[in-house]
């Protein structure tokens, strides 16, 4: 179990991803009031979960391949291992992104700015997709991955006038607004990670293809 900055005991990983997945209002209240860090966040907690999606990715890619339709495409380890790293390191820092808007945002709709509580936000709120990554496992699954990606809107929504004390009647603006920049990172980190890859490419080998 780990432990929080003033030494409280804090709830396990494995605690913590349960009860905020099955009974959020009642954890975002108890999240709200933990004491935490940077470091504490991303150590007992961010750096674990994001990185199921990028194992599973990866994992999945080498045993199954790419299946379009008539052929499967089998990347090479070098190509499948660097693309997963480079997802994960743009997931770690995505969730720092997405904290950095919700708390700028935060004055705006009458909210209170604290980067540690849109931290905690942010982190808790991917939650499920980043339990859902597992599925990547098998590619076919992936998008059962993005209906976790609406339960993580859920959790946000309910999460936000919680931790960053939007009044009632402007939490549906801060919300629609922090959605709209979340999907906006999306595409941006889309983007980032696609280039990054297709920059590396020439350095791997070949992908084989082969037909079912």
């Amino acid at each position: 179990m780990a432990t929080n900055p003033d030494g409280a005991a804090a709830p396990s990983l494995v605690e913590r991803a349960r009860n905020i997945v099955l009974t959020p209002k009642t954890e975002w209240e108890r999240i709200d009031a933990e004491p935490a860090t940077v470091g504490s966040l991303y150590r007992n907690y961010i750096a674990i979960l994001a990185a199921i999606p990028a194992i599973a990715m990866a994992v999945g890619m080498l045993l199954f391949g790419i299946n379009l339709i008539i052929v499967t495409i089998r990347p090479p380890m070098a190509t499948v291992l660097s693309q997963a790293v480079i997802s994960y390191v743009m997931a770690l820092v995505g969730v720092f992104v997405l904290a950095l808007i919700i708390d700028a945002l935060a004055p705006t709709f009458g909210g209170t700015k604290s980067r540690i509580q849109a931290l905690k936000l942010a982190a808790y709120s991917y939650t499920p997709a980043w339990i859902a990554g597992v599925l990547l496992l098998l590619p076919a699954l992936a998008l059962l991955v993005a209906l976790a990606s609406l339960y993580s809107l859920y959790l946000l929504m309910l999460g936000l006038p919680v931790l960053m004390k939007a009044p009632k009647e402007k939490r549906g603006g801060y919300l629609a607004a922090v959605i709209v920049a979340a999907i906006l990172l999306y595409v941006v980190i889309a983007a980032v990670t696609s280039a990054v890859n297709r920059t590396m490419a020439p350095t791997v080998a070949a992908p084989t293809y082969t037909l079912p």
